[in-house]
């Protein structure tokens, strides 16, 4: 059953989210959420210094190959671009990781070799075999499975563990951060790590054989995040006062520059947020990317309601963006029109890993309780 329209009092969630409630007020459980969670992130000027001595210290205390003191996935937007810049100033040695699917923008990529030139610290620029990886994504399209840039999230993790591992390196800093990154609908994404699930899609609509693409299986990122075994992941972000606006400004003061959009460094990203989800999902992510600002003190309400009136690019940038992209994808537009028109299918309509680890959180929390 349809439910009434609705949008949140305080942010610009809405019905638009399946899975939204809200109170008898009008505000959103991800404001709500929010609310409860903030005092975790807010730090006093002393304290934020003193966590980055401490991280500066853990990191230090552990290098890895060539010295090494961490691995930092860089792509070139502002949040890897941010913890690049805290690991300059802590001094602390990071191998910079880049992974190159093949969707690169120019304005990333010259992010990404300005920040390191500046900070004199080395780039591993990992290349993905773009064939494989292209039967990849015509896989998700085909399927009609919502969340497209798992691929790309999922390769990224396994490669920079990947090369933890080769040069013996402990920690790896992510710009993933609560402030700015808060509030993101379940129904708008998949597991990132549920690489069953991608097998699966992939057996079902894939052309060929997948051999080097990087893996990550869930279980083993579940050891990695709660127990640091095969690697320890760190978000430097979560231990100052992150602001986005704040960031974007230190950064353009040591030669980054603005790319257009959250995300928008990567041009397969710009589609599938300003083209692909709103076009088959009805979903325009600049909800929840604004209303994360807006509850950050980053942006009014009333500005993100204004923005929200205006498409997030013009008609003919879009329709240049398609061209681009179902080039390179291999799609002629009768066949991609075609998927587009399809109904949406659900990632747990193919194989996961889901409900196991849902088993194995459940099964931990128990052996947690009885220690």
């Amino acid at each position: 059953m349809n439910r009434p329209y609705q949008i949140c009092t305080t942010c610009v969630m809405d019905t638009t989210d399946p899975g939204i409630t809200f109170n008898d007020a009008g505000v959103c459980m991800y404001c709500a959420s929010f609310a409860f969670d903030i005092p975790k992130y807010r730090f006093t000027p002393e304290a934020e210094q003193a966590n980055l001595l401490e991280l500066a210290k853990l990191v230090k205390a552990s290098p890895g190959k060539d010295g090494y003191d961490c691995v930092v996935g860089m792509s070139g937007g502002v949040d890897s671009s941010y913890v690049a810049l805290l690991a300059s100033r802590m001094g602390i040695k990071p191998l910079c990781v880049h992974f190159d699917n093949g969707w690169n923008s120019e304005a990333a990529v010259a992010n990404i070799k300005s920040l390191v030139d500046r900070f004199g610290f080395d780039l591993y620029t990992y290349v993905i075999d773009w064939p494989e990886f292209r039967d990849l994504q015509r896989s998700f399209v085909k399927a009609g499975v919502i969340d497209l840039e798992m691929l790309s999230d999922h390769a990224i993790f396994a490669s920079l563990f990947k090369l933890r591992r080769e040069y013996r390196i402990k920690y790896v800093l992510s710009g993933t951060n609560f402030t700015t990154e808060n509030g993101l609908p379940l129904g708008w994404i998949w597991s990132k790590m549920d690489w069953t699930n991608i097998e699966d899609i992939h057996r079902r609509f894939g052309e060929g054989p997948i051999t080097t693409f990087p893996k990550l299986p869930t279980l083993r990122w579940q050891l990695i995040r709660q127990l640091g075994i095969g690697g320890v992941f760190l978000e430097p972000l979560n231990k100052i006062n992150y602001s986005k606006a704040r960031a974007m400004e230190e950064l353009e003061a040591v030669g980054w520059r603005y790319y257009g959009g959250k995300h928008y460094e990567s041009v397969i990203t710009k589609f599938y947020q300003t083209y692909y989800l709103p076009k088959k999902f009805g979903v325009d992510k600049r909800k929840c990317h604004m209303s994360a600002l807006i509850r950050n003190g980053e942006m009014s309400r009333d500005q993100a309601l204004a923005e929200l009136q205006q498409p997030p690019v013009s008609a003919e940038e879009a329709s240049r963006d398609k061209e681009f992209v179902l080039k390179k994808l291999g799609f002629s537009e009768s066949e991609f029109d075609r998927y587009m028109s399809t109904a949406p299918v659900r990632h747990d309509h193919f194989k996961s890993d889901r409900a196991f680890m849902n088993r194995v959180n459940k099964l931990g929390k128990f052996v947690l309780r009885r220690a």
